[in-house]
């Protein structure tokens, strides 16, 4: 019923072995190489089989071969095969890091190409320009570097002739999609936003304008307030709506739609209220949402990612709504 181990040693290294199961005080050892004798070999490998084994009563057994002696203090040696550790540092930095670094160079990029356009359109003053003073300030509120946004006020005059463009289509289950595009080339746009589009289910079409109103937008923090408390805030400041959203870092915020002639006008009293603002600007809002099932929705998202992925697309407006 015992188990046997066969172990195969030259001279120096059986040396080595036995010098350092003597140094421990375990089981049983012969200095002798395997060479040197039959028997010395055989005592040397019953006692071998008899420490690796970790068959503590075979110990207290007679030997048959000479050469062999008993010791009372013995210790097993067992063997495993080597554990990982469970994580790997490069398989984080491949999921999170890489994915973040390259939405936050998109985000960058695309900032920087609204506000060369903004200089060129109204100069690079913030106080007679207030689209760039916009631009400057949502800049601010998605923590893009200070030196960044000097650089692409001063580098406007230096870069190549930018257009802005919005993109009319119609996405998987009838929703209706406004694509804004800023860009150098309209023809290579057109043609990569519909490519992206006809792979995934879209159609560039018109009409999709007429679904969504050009409205005001005050975008705050929001900081714990509830539903309830943020219709609350709607009302006193005078803004016409509220909306529950996440920004690009997936943080939630509050958005406060109204006029555009009263975007300061609101924002003002929202902080009166103790309300943080983070930024303003004009946004198409959807005043016909279209109702869409899990799968759609799935689709739609499928979409919306690969257009976001294209350099030139700046931001998309939808009319999606799931269907409950």
């Amino acid at each position: 019923n015992g188990y046997i181990f066969d172990f195969y040693f030259d001279a120096g290294s059986l040396g080595l072995f036995c010098g350092c199961l003597r140094a421990e005080g375990s089981g049983w050892f012969s200095s002798s190489p395997l060479n040197a004798g039959q028997d010395s070999g055989m005592s040397t490998g019953a006692a071998l089989r008899a420490f690796l084994s970790g068959c503590a009563r075979k110990l207290t057994r007679e030997v048959p071969w000479p050469g062999a002696r008993r010791l009372q203090q013995f210790r097993a040696l067992h063997a495993c095969p080597p554990r990982c550790a469970g994580h790997n540092k490069w398989s984080k930095v491949k999921d999170i890091k890489i994915p973040k670094d390259a939405a936050r160079a998109r985000l960058i990029a695309k900032y920087t190409m609204l506000i060369r356009v903004a200089v060129k359109e109204g100069g690079s003053n913030p106080e007679f320009n207030i689209t760039l003073a916009q631009l400057i300030e949502q800049c601010r509120s998605k923590n893009l570097p200070k030196s960044t946004i000097e650089a692409a006020i001063k580098g406007a005059e230096k870069s190549k002739a930018a257009a802005q463009c919005l993109y009319e289509a119609r996405g998987p289950g009838g929703c209706w999609l406004l694509i804004e595009v800023l860009t150098d080339n309209n023809t290579r746009s057109h043609n990569e936003i519909k490519h992206i589009l006809t792979k995934n289910g879209g159609v560039l079409c018109d009409g999709a304008r007429h679904n969504f109103d050009r409205k005001g937008v005050v975008v705050a923090d929001r900081d714990g307030i509830s539903t309830e408390r943020a219709l609350e805030l709607a009302i006193e400041s005078g803004a016409e709506d509220v909306q529950e959203t996440e920004d690009e870092e997936a943080k939630p915020i509050l958005q406060f739609i109204c006029d555009m002639s009263s975007m300061k006008v609101v924002r003002t009293a929202l902080e009166a209220l103790g309300v943080h603002t983070l930024s303003t600007g004009m946004e198409y809002i959807s005043n016909s949402p279209t109702p869409l099932l899990q799968p759609q929705l799935e689709e739609s998202a499928v979409l919306l990612e690969a257009l976001n992925d294209y350099p030139d697309v700046v931001r998309i407006w939808d009319n999606i709504q799931a269907l409950e």
